[in-house]
């Protein structure tokens, strides 16, 4: 499992210097995700250790929307002021999401 998570935080940390060097838009971990996607494809298998790793941290995904919570409850004042927005930004960037996820399943599904 060690292993495992050095492989996963090191692909993190690639992505973090990555974006940082080259001044993306993009966060370092979604870099860093996206790159050992392509390794994992490239390599045609997902090492077991990998694949238990992952699916323990994924069993656990819910500790790390903790600190979320926390500052909702931290910062009731600004969601006070500016809630409406907030969830009217949530609702539509959701369905947007939604949407496009459903027609790339669409596209792809005829391919």
């Amino acid at each position: 499992m060690i292993n495992a998570l050095v492989v996963l935080l090191s692909f993190q940390l690639g992505g973090e210097i990555a974006a940082r060097l080259l001044a993306l838009p993009i966060p370092g971990p979604v870099l860093g995700a996206a790159a050992l996607v392509a390794v994992l494809l490239v390599r045609g298998t997902i090492p077991p250790a990998l694949k238990s790793t992952a699916g323990v941290i994924l069993t656990n995904l819910s500790l790390l929307f903790v600190p979320a919570a926390v500052g909702v409850i931290e910062y009731r004042a600004v969601f006070a002021d500016y809630g409406l927005a907030l969830v009217a930004t949530l609702l539509v960037s959701t369905l947007v999401a939604m949407a496009a996820a459903a027609l790339t399943f669409r596209a792809a599904s005829r391919r």
